[in-house]
């Protein structure tokens, strides 16, 4: 046997009892590391199916709900929404919960559906954004079934010239402002909208017009 043939088998030993080495030492340890990247795996894969099972479910019950309300019946569309409430998954519950109001305003039951826009915008759990979105869908019913005091405890805050919101905020202050008999703060309230570039185009030009009505009724003076 040559020198270097020697060497090599030497090298070999000494190899294969080095591996022998590190896998008594890390072996069942990379074992377990394996077994758990394939249950995490699957336990991530699984909850992904789940997740959108669930969703999935939620958001056609959902659709199911807002068909029947289309349709007329209120009532059963008030119980599966109702349903939806409870069990729903995800965003739906919320989503059913402002629907739900939406069609007791529908049935003309308008105390009922201000007051579950209410219970939103006072539920500090939800987003803000949904929240200001509530008291404005309150504030639009009271323009016709309450004072103006009522609208403006609800929107006031949204009417700052940095809120989303403002246009219709506005519009709806200045609406129950026209109807109480307070020509100027209507007027002001019009005027602003009228004169916001950010305002859609159809909000300016019913301001413009009810600015136009105020100023020619003479009240305003």
């Amino acid at each position: 046997m040559s020198d270097d043939s020697f060497i090599r088998e030497v090298n070999d030993e000494i190899r294969r009892e080095q591996a022998q080495l590190l896998w008594d030492r890390f072996g069942p340890a990379l074992i377990v590391a394996a077994v758990l990247v394939v249950v995490g795996t699957a336990a991530f894969v699984g909850y992904q199916y789940w997740d959108e099972s669930r969703a999935n479910r939620s958001g056609d019950a959902f659709s199911q709900a807002l068909k029947l309300a289309n349709d007329g019946k209120n009532d059963e569309a008030l119980t599966a929404l109702d349903e939806l409430e409870k069990d729903g998954y995800g965003a739906y519950p919320l989503l059913a919960r402002m629907r739900a109001a939406t069609v007791k305003a529908d049935k003309g039951d308008v105390a009922a559906a201000v007051k579950d826009f209410d219970d939103v915008a006072a539920d500090t759990a939800i987003p803000p954004g949904i929240r200001d979105m509530a008291r404005l869908r309150a504030a639009l019913l009271l323009v016709d079934h309450g004072s103006f005091a009522d609208v403006s405890s609800r929107v006031e805050p949204l009417t700052s010239d940095t809120n989303t919101l403002r246009h219709t905020a506005r519009e709806a202050l200045g609406l129950s402002a026209w109807k109480e008999g307070k020509a100027q703060d209507a007027l002001k309230l019009f005027d602003q909208i009228a004169a916001d570039d950010g305002a859609p185009r159809n909000t300016r030009e019913r301001a413009t017009l009810m600015s136009e009505l105020i100023r020619g009724s003479g009240n305003a003076s």
